[in-house]
């Protein structure tokens, strides 16, 4: 009978900047949709804490999402904003849920907006042909 062979971790592997940053964006992605689903469910929403929430999310959008993926996003947007007002209407708890992801659907806007803008400077006034 075989014995089953565990993977050696390589000593001194080289760690890349880029997967460090892209890593760090992907945490700020999900830590700023969260926040913003919560405090939208709790109705707490001052005025510094939305721009803040929008700078993340254009900061986001230029560097964690790739402007060639552009379906996808939009589609995670249109998903969130379908199921925001679909769940509104569970019993009790629906309204809370249905104000959650219409915080993170609002967070995903101007995510959404740097994506589309990036899509398009590449593609007409970058585009080197």
């Amino acid at each position: 009978m075989t014995s089953k062979k565990t993977p050696v971790p390589q000593a001194g592997k080289p760690t890349f900047t880029s997967d460090n940053w892209r890593f760090l964006f992907k945490w700020l992605f999900i830590i700023g949709g969260v926040t913003a689903g919560v405090t939208n469910a709790l109705a707490y929403q001052p005025d510094y804490l939305i721009w803040t929430l929008m700078v993340v999310g254009i900061i986001v959008g230029l560097f964690y999402f790739d402007s060639d993926d552009l379906i996808n996003i939009g589609l995670r947007y249109v998903i969130f904003g379908a199921v925001a007002n679909a769940v509104g209407g569970f019993y009790k708890i629906g309204s809370y849920i249905g104000a959650f992801f219409m915080g993170f659907f609002y967070y995903l806007g101007p995510v959404v907006l740097t994506v589309v803008v990036m899509y398009f400077v590449k593609k007409y006034l970058l585009n080197k042909e």
